[in-house]
């Protein structure tokens, strides 16, 4: 069954170019795995990312915005566990 991804941002902070950058990135990335992926606006500094409404990311809890491969990987443990990246799995240092 497809999952549902929702990115939560703040309009207030005007977070989304960041938000639909990211959603381009997370649907081309599982565009088998994705049925719906839904932006999401809010207020008062909000940047949360939900797969299956299972909080993958959280700007409060960590303390900044994921970089792009890290986001693929939460969505990914989350929607197609199974799924390998490729080059994004490498480690820092593997080669």
């Amino acid at each position: 069954m497809p999952s549902r991804v929702e990115i939560h941002y703040c309009t207030q902070c005007r977070w989304l170019l960041r938000a639909a950058w990211m959603a381009q990135e997370l649907l081309t990335t599982f565009e088998d795995e994705i049925g719906e992926l839904v932006l999401k606006p809010g207020t008062g500094g909000v940047f949360e990312v939900r797969a299956d409404d299972q909080m993958v990311w959280s700007r409060k809890a960590a303390g900044r915005f994921p970089d792009i491969t890290e986001l693929k990987q939460a969505v990914r443990d989350v929607v197609a566990p199974e799924r390998s990246l490729g080059h994004a799995d490498r480690k820092t240092g593997d080669r």
